[in-house]
């Protein structure tokens, strides 16, 4: 990102590595000493560790892993959740089960291991970004904007408002995204209570669609009706849902 004209250049963030793996906290350097705006000013092995140093340190952003012994990852995640002046954080893992379990750690991005430079250069300019909307937006929405899901060999972000469809898949739900789809491992009630009202609609017990998704509603005849989609589909409403969906289009 250039800076305009005449600006000073943007102090690198000063970052902290947390990981209990003495090679990849190396590696870890070593990438980081490759990507402009980043600047190492320490290291810890253990979450306790790493919270003593958040303290003394007061880093703008933690590199953290997830498994370690003992204090993990996510719970430091949340011993930061309640700081005003916590450091961003981008979580660096070999699991992508604990995405959905970031979604509610406000992380600025999710990276696989091993780590690939470019990847983690993307997640570094997320994090600029990010404190760029921060210091114009005063507070974040209650509900989900963002989904993390697993594709090939990384996790991606998928906006809420480019979701048209959810649908449940026994333990997990399937986003669609135009063409494509993504597997999440969620439960689509679990999922239903973080997404915006006001944006999703829940029409059956398998299905969730996005509200401007709708086209229109059909009476099918004995009490069934179905919801129309943009892309010319046609969604059986369920009977516990269909109150809400009339209520949506007015009726």
């Amino acid at each position: 990102m250039s800076e305009p004209e005449g600006a000073a250049p943007a102090a690198p963030l000063r970052t902290l590595i947390v990981d209990d793996e003495p090679l990849a906290v190396e590696r870890m350097q070593v990438i980081c000493s490759r990507i402009e705006g980043i600047s190492v000013i320490g290291t810890a092995s253990d979450g306790q560790a790493a919270l003593r140093l958040i303290d003394a340190l007061t880093p703008d952003l933690v590199l953290l892993d997830l498994t370690m012994p003992e204090t993990d990852g996510l719970t430091v995640a949340r011993t930061l959740g309640g700081r005003p002046d916590a450091p961003a954080v981008i979580f660096v893992t070999a699991h992508d089960e604990f995405a959905v379990e970031a979604f509610d750690l406000d992380a600025v991005d999710y990276v696989l291991k091993p780590v690939a430079p470019d990847r983690l250069q993307r997640a570094v300019t997320r994090v600029v970004s990010r404190r760029g909307e921060r210091a114009q937006v005063p507070a974040l929405s209650q509900w989900l904007d963002e989904f993390w899901v697993p594709h090939r060999s990384e996790l991606v972000r998928v906006p809420a408002a480019e979701v048209q469809r959810i649908d449940a898949e026994r333990d997990y739900v399937r986003l669609h995204v135009g063409a494509q789809s993504y597997l999440l491992l969620q439960t689509i009630t679990s999922l239903e209570e973080r997404l915006d009202p006001e944006r999703f609609i829940r029409i059956h017990r398998s299905c969730i669609l996005q509200r401007i998704h709708v086209s229109g509603l059909r009476h099918e005849g004995l009490g069934v009706w179905s919801a129309e989609t943009a892309d010319g589909e046609a969604l059986r409403i369920g009977r516990t849902y269909l109150p809400g969906v009339k209520k949506m289009a007015g009726r």
